[in-house]
């Protein structure tokens, strides 16, 4: 298979006061195009950072991260965004929307970042939208859709560039159960769709079963649940 992602002996350490506390001691993960992993750990055990390292977004104190072949702290800053675009989708349990754009000008943004032409951008940001069901609010702004809505057009600008990985925080962690449900069986269908890895950290028993494998997070370290 080919692989996309792939963490080797991951150490992370962070300062507190006097103390110097290892959140990450030797973080191993790989993963598959199209594969489907979660992550769950308790709060504070790591899961986040680990997430961030994941995305380029911080670096770890020592061990490796290569997305797509490439090694993240091999990469300038410029490059690591680089990367992240061309390959990269986040979720998060807040959906981070820009509030002064409508859903459809939310999803067209990470391609217009690729330079890609506003006709072009809207057209795509159409598909996806109406490939989570929202084609009828594509004109709304966040404050005008509910929770589920908003999170659905969160996976929609994720998913927009066709990334190969999606890395997602909790993105279940702020919506009720009906709400949980819809957005638990669009990742699996946008799996299945379109061949993207998720790598989902979730607290959610449910969602974490619905994965093809599950770790978890305790002491620093990562182990198959």
């Amino acid at each position: 298979m080919n692989r996309v992602l792939q963490c080797k002996s991951l150490v992370r350490t962070f300062a507190s006061g006097p103390l110097r506390v290892e959140v990450l001691r030797g973080v191993d993960l790989s993963v598959e195009a199209g594969s489907r992993q979660a992550i769950v750990g308790v709060s504070g055990s790591g899961k986040s950072t680990l997430m961030h390292l994941l995305g380029g977004l911080d670096m770890p104190d020592s061990g490796t991260v290569e997305v797509c072949g490439q090694e993240m702290s091999r990469l300038s800053d410029a490059q690591r965004g680089r990367l992240r675009n061309e390959t990269l989708g986040f979720i998060y349990q807040f959906h981070h929307l820009l509030p002064e754009f409508s859903a459809l000008e939310n999803v067209a943004m990470p391609l217009l970042l690729r330079r890609e032409s506003s006709a072009r951008a809207s057209e795509q940001a159409k598909e996806f939208l109406s490939k989570v069901g929202l084609s009828k609010r594509m004109r709304h702004k966040p404050a005008e859709l509910s929770g589920g809505e908003r999170q659905r057009v969160a996976i929609a600008r994720a998913l927009v560039t066709k990334p190969q990985i999606i890395l997602a925080d909790e993105p279940t962690g702020n919506l009720d159960r009906s709400n949980v449900e819809q957005v638990q069986e669009l990742l699996l269908q946008m799996s299945t769709e379109l061949n993207t890895a998720f790598v989902v950290v979730t607290h959610d028993p449910a969602v974490a079963e619905s994965m093809e494998i599950s770790y978890q997070l305790e002491d620093g370290k990562l182990s198959l649940s």
